[in-house]
């Protein structure tokens, strides 16, 4: 019975290998599946024809003959499946919708003001409706929709814990996912963004993601060492930490001045205080762009700010490298903006610096204002993808 039960589970991480593998190309061929994963010819082509046969790969065409014959060029069918995520914010709604790719095929960004009542909520689900009709996604495609927030989840009590951001306490996910006509998730959203960065990043799978908002928070994730992971599939390999109760990374509310200025928590000296998209964008009627665009213009009483800001930024960046000793991304609405100054506050961080005295760890995120919408999406496909 051990030996069955072994045989069957070798079998679905030889599929789960396989698949991966191949959707981690452009297109491949069954010699270089079994020499990149180390599995038979035979197995490959059983896997292969099985994966073909349910409508998951396919043949593309031939590869150039090397005076044999011809390979047969094998891909994904990336559109096989999507999934749709959302992004709520205090005064926005983000959607966009992805496939096997794990890439935003359409991002729409709505302005409208948060409000937790019946009204808003139906409207959210016109509103992914509408999105859904008219990017003309095949209803029968969907996995489900991922909804982003600023908030704490209980992923055992499935309980959105707390939100200042939106305002919102002790609510059960159910209250929300009720509304939508697909399998629904409701996820945090610095850990969706941190999902979505973790597809593009080119240093260590070790990370820690900083999001820069009107709230500061974060993620981490750590390598699993998975032998199994292959390819492009990098979040294959990463794990999540997300704390004992749920509430880890809120790196807002480490205080880095003690008796500072008043946090919204109610503790002095907070990250937050310091460091959130607020701190600049209440300097500019809200409008974060216009102050890093008056900074550009050489705005003398700006760019005093502006320092202050990276040297209180270079401090928590320094105690998250202390640690975790690994790459720290910067991402949110800062994050966003923040790459031209990526180099002063790297030798700021290089100057606290325990070891080497090196600030290149340090970067700004690659994904932008889709961020946290698209790792929504992301975290249903990799679901999925896990069960193949």
């Amino acid at each position: 019975m051990r030996r069955s039960t072994n045989s069957v589970e070798v079998k679905r991480q030889n599929r789960n290998r396989v698949f991966r593998f191949v959707n981690g190309q452009k297109e491949t061929s069954m010699p270089e599946i079994s020499a990149a994963l180390d599995i038979s010819g035979p197995t490959v082509l059983t896997i292969v024809n099985e994966l073909k046969e349910e409508g998951i790969l396919k043949e593309a065409g031939e590869f150039k003959s090397t005076g044999g014959r011809k390979a047969k060029a094998i891909a994904s069918v990336r559109d096989f499946k999507y999934a749709i995520g959302i992004d709520l914010t205090a005064n926005h709604i983000g959607i966009t919708y992805t496939d096997f790719s794990a890439k935003a095929l359409k991002h729409v960004r709505i302005r409208k003001h948060f409000e937790y009542t019946n009204e808003y909520m139906e409207e959210l689900a016109a509103i992914t409706d509408q999105f859904i009709a008219d990017n003309e996604i095949p209803e029968d495609k969907i996995i489900g929709i991922g909804i982003s927030a600023p908030c704490i989840i209980d992923g055992k009590e499935q309980v959105i814990t707390y939100s200042n951001a939106l305002d919102i306490y002790n609510v059960a996910c159910q209250e929300w996912t009720d509304y939508f006509k697909y399998p629904t998730s409701i996820l945090n959203d610095a850990n969706c963004a941190a999902i979505a960065e973790s597809m593009v990043h080119n240093g260590s799978e070790n990370m820690v993601y900083l999001m820069l908002s009107n709230t500061v928070g974060g993620a981490i994730l750590f390598e699993k060492g998975n032998p199994l992971a292959v390819g492009n599939n990098k979040l294959d390999n990463v794990n999540m930490y997300l704390g004992n109760n749920w509430r880890s990374a809120e790196f807002g509310h480490m205080v880095i001045h003690p008796g500072g200025k008043k946090c919204y928590c109610g503790k002095q000296g907070c990250l937050d205080a310091y460091c959130s998209a607020l701190r600049l964008a209440d300097l500019t009627d809200g409008k974060l762009e216009a102050f890093f665009a008056q900074l550009e213009d050489g705005n003398e009483t700006f760019a005093k700010i502006w320092d202050e800001y990276l040297n209180n930024l270079a401090i928590a960046v320094d105690n998250l490298r202390m640690c975790f000793d690994c790459e720290v991304i910067l991402g949110g609405y800062v994050g966003n903006l923040i790459g031209p100054y990526i180099p002063r506050l790297r030798q700021m961080v290089a100057e606290k610096n325990l070891f080497g005295h090196d600030g290149n760890y340090v970067h700004a995120c690659d994904y932008r204002s889709e961020a946290s919408t698209l790792g929504a999406a992301i975290y249903l496909i990799e679901n999925y993808i896990e069960t193949i």
